[in-house]
């Protein structure tokens, strides 16, 4: 079993970043590129992953008092993952996700693994300030 954690300030109220992020609807705007998310009936729904063009039954898990989105794949069990916001103050925000790798198929690396979450991070950082920035203006 591989897992693999990042972590990123953003300047946004923990509600605002946990908003943005748990939008099933612009999860392209901050998930790697080549994923895709598509809801279904919930809990369920299905990751497109371009790279192999395949898609994958998987579920999410959204829990707005804990500011956390969970999610994970359905029939294999290959992979599951969570994401957290943290208020830490002054109207700002730590969002920290983790994946957790249970099949060695579905592990990409931690190089892989890490650039993908620090990338993931900076997309979201970006769509929470884009958000925050139309709001105040």
């Amino acid at each position: 079993m591989a897992e693999y954690e990042r972590s990123r300030t953003m300047p946004a109220l923990p509600e605002q970043v946990f908003d943005r992020a748990a939008d099933v609807g612009r999860f392209d705007a901050w998930l790697p590129g080549e994923l895709h998310v598509h809801a279904e009936e919930p809990p369920a729904v299905t990751v497109h992953e371009d790279q192999g063009d395949r898609d994958t039954a998987a579920q999410l898990r959204t829990e707005r008092d804990q500011m956390r989105i969970e999610w994970g794949t359905r029939e294999q069990g290959g992979y599951a993952g969570w994401l957290q916001v943290a208020g830490i103050g002054s109207g700002a925000s730590e969002v920290t996700v983790h994946l957790s790798f249970f099949d060695d198929r579905h592990d990409p690396g931690e190089r892989a693994a890490c650039d993908a979450l620090d990338s993931s991070l900076r997309r979201l950082e970006q769509q929470v300030r884009l958000g925050t920035e139309h709001m105040s203006g």
